[in-house]
Formats: C-alpha cells, sequence, structure tokens
C-alpha cells in the first residue's frame, strides 16, 4: 500500500463526512496531523499527530465498520 495522504469518514462524502489530511491543524491549533496509517491486523485506520515539541501521540481510531474513503499520496 502507498501512503495516506487523506481520509474522509462518513457515509456521505460531500455533505457528511469528516476530512483529516496529514498536516492539517487540529486540536485549537495545538497539533497537527503528522500520519495517516491503516492496520492491517485490526482493519483500522490510526491518525497520529503531533505537537509544536515534536511529540507524536495517537489521536484517533476507526473501524472497518465506519465509511471510510482513502486517498493516497502520489508523486507525479
Amino acid at each position: 500500500m502507498g501512503v495516506i495522504r487523506k481520509i474522509s469518514v462518513g457515509p456521505d462524502y460531500k455533505s457528511g463526512a469528516m476530512h483529516y489530511i496529514v498536516g492539517q491543524s487540529v486540536g485549537k491549533g495545538s497539533h497537527r496531523i503528522h500520519l495517516i496509517m491503516h492496520k492491517e491486523d485490526t482493519n483500522s485506520i490510526k491518525i497520529w499527530i503531533e505537537d509544536d515539541n515534536q511529540e507524536v501521540k495517537l489521536w484517533k481510531e476507526f473501524t472497518a465498520t465506519m465509511p471510510i474513503s482513502i486517498e493516497y499520496d502520489i508523486d507525479f
């Protein structure tokens, strides 16, 4: 699999989904999304965030029961 750049979680991509993009500011600007990864053993998506001190921590995990759209990072 490739590097995940963005995920959208929710049944309606345009109006009802939450969108998470690597580099996006979260937590009132105190953190940014550092990494989005797919864990094959649990079939879940995990979002890791980073603060200004470069401390990385797990922020969210979505299971396969949620509708998720994945956009991979593509270098041309």
